[in-house]
């Protein structure tokens, strides 16, 4: 039976996969720097014989055919930057890179699919059409690296009929998997704000418009742009995650510098929003008598997981994991660049649980001790390959 050659493939490699992780774990790249990281991709796919393409610079388009080619088209993706955060964790695999980090587990996807490929690859005998591999950069920058593969002609020359993507999931136990069927995550757009005026000595505050005064007032006044101007059946979250301004304690900076992020999940709130912030910030920093610089990077659309391609996708997972190990999704406000390919083919989203409480791997994405636990590299390799078999049927 051909599930049960993917789950012995999946064990027997499962050792190789867990040192590929930490190779790729120890030496993480930031967002449109993964050019190490690019190439041993690359030297994998061409020990396991499988041909691809360079795209998007450090991005990769591998394609394996199986009979029948032209059936059915599947694409299968992962990311593969890392962030701007130092590590703490004390394990073999540490960053080597200081202030860089795999805190968000694309070290984890970018194993989980060369495992996929290798199981493909192995048993393309045994099954039908083509399945195109897509290695991304950049998911944690603007304007995502998925927009520039896009661009590049990855869902082109053949066009998939859907496209599957997994992201680790810490609040999810190892061993399970999570869907959701239609919008699962949030768009996403960055917020800078530069507030000026002449400054001045802080024992006199009339002589110039104290701009950390009406950075703080403008940091409030925007939350209510949201609760008063959103349904509040329709989530949505705008938050000011930096603030940047003056050194010393009498004098009162000439510039303040804001940057935040902005999320929902109803594109046309989402452009609403955008100019009641302008309005807003505008008018308040000019009537305090200074000057604001504003600018909204329009960032990731949601991520829309079509309704019958994940339903059959879900189907799958329920088979090949037991259907007491899938459960759905929650809501996140969370976004990822996935939502670019979702705009032109189904997609598929999916959660990989990697938490294991009992040996302290709890912590969250984004944060220095980030973690998982490895047997489920074994679990995402062997459903991936699963669902780029079952789904070109």
């Amino acid at each position: 039976m051909l599930k049960e050659k993917i789950k012995a493939l999946a064990h027997t490699i499962a050792p190789e996969l867990i040192g590929i992780r930490h190779h790729l774990h120890a030496n993480p790249e930031l967002s449109y720097q993964e050019f190490k990281t690019s190439v041993f991709v690359q030297e994998q796919l061409t020990l396991m014989g499988i041909e691809f393409e360079v795209k998007a610079t450090t991005g990769i388009l591998a394609t394996l055919k199986g009979n029948n080619p032209s059936s059915r088209i599947i694409a299968l993706r992962a990311d593969m930057d890392a962030l701007p955060i130092q590590e703490e964790n004390d394990v073999p695999y540490q960053s080597q890179n200081k202030g860089v980090m795999h805190a968000c587990g694309h070290d984890v996807h970018t194993t989980v699919l060369l495992g996929a490929a290798r199981i493909l690859k192995d048993l393309r005998a045994d099954w039908e059409g083509t399945i195109k591999l897509l290695f991304q950069p950049g998911e944690e920058r603007n304007p995502g690296g998925a927009s520039y593969m896009i661009k590049d002609g990855v869902l082109e020359n053949p066009r998939p009929d859907g496209i599957v993507a997994l992201h680790v999931h810490p609040g999810l136990d190892v061993g399970k998997l999570s869907f959701r069927k239609g919008r699962v995550m949030a768009s996403a757009d960055e917020i800078y704000i530069t507030i000026r005026s002449k400054g001045g000595h802080a024992a006199a505050p009339h002589l110039t418009a104290d701009t950390v005064l009406i950075a703080s007032q403008l940091i409030v006044s925007l939350q209510q742009i949201i609760s008063r101007n959103n349904s509040p059946i329709s989530p949505s979250v705008l938050s000011i995650c930096s603030i940047q301004g003056g050194n010393t304690t009498n004098v009162i900076p000439s510039e303040v510098k804001l940057m935040g992020t902005f999320r929902a999940m109803d594109e046309t709130w989402r452009y609403k929003a955008h100019e009641l912030i302008r309005k807003q910030a505008v008018g308040l920093v000019e009537s305090m008598g200074a000057e604001i610089d504003l600018h909204i990077d329009i960032g990731y659309p949601t991520v829309d997981n079509d309704p019958e391609f994940t339903e059959a996708a879900w189907q799958l997972a329920n088979d090949f994991m037991g259907k007491q190990h899938v459960e759905e999704t929650e809501l996140r406000m969370g976004a990822e660049d996935f939502g670019y390919y979702t705009q032109i083919v189904p997609g598929c989203f999916f959660r990989l649980g990697v938490r294991n409480e009992s040996k302290g791997i709890i912590h969250q994405v984004h944060t220095p001790k980030f973690d998982i636990d490895e047997s489920a590299i074994e679990i995402g390799a062997g459903m991936m390959a699963y669902l780029g078999i079952s789904l070109t049927k």
